[in-house]
């Protein structure tokens, strides 16, 4: 999750929404991203669905099972269905979207719903995961 972060930095220096991921299979990192929607143009280019596509060309598939992402934000609904799709084992949260006023889904709620079995943990770096996105938008407003 401490490089997960320094890719979250990376984003945020960027003017993007400071979000990391990291993709591990085997104890190795086979992906990597962070947000960069806006220098990219593109409104998928989200920090987990770049670690998801890295890992799949490393490993020559997209099928990421045994692998592990690590993210400093809960996923969006969008990175969900990628996460879903890719069909990891277990996936590690740096930070949810508790601190929001309006919870209007979680991870762990979509994944009971749909019958994934997705093991979800949440990181030890939660205190600054949640700083760094709050103080990100506490700035920018």
């Amino acid at each position: 999750m401490k490089y997960a972060l320094i890719l979250a930095n990376k984003a945020r220096t960027n003017g993007e929404v400071p979000v990391g991921a990291i993709l591990v299979f085997n104890n190795y990192i086979i992906g990597s991203g962070f947000n960069c929607s806006i220098s990219n143009h593109d409104p998928t280019a989200h920090a987990e669905m770049i670690a998801l596509q890295e890992g799949g060309k490393t490993i020559k598939n997209y099928r990421l099972n045994n692998a592990t992402l690590y993210v400093t934000l809960e996923p969006c609904l969008m990175c969900l269905g990628a996460i879903i799709r890719s069909r990891i084992k277990r996936l590690v949260l740096g930070t949810n979207c508790k601190f929001k006023k309006e919870q209007e889904y979680s991870t762990k709620f979509i994944f009971k719903k749909l019958k994934k079995k997705i093991q979800i943990n949440e990181s030890i770096f939660f205190k600054p995961c949640t700083n760094l996105i709050k103080n990100f938008f506490k700035n920018k407003r």
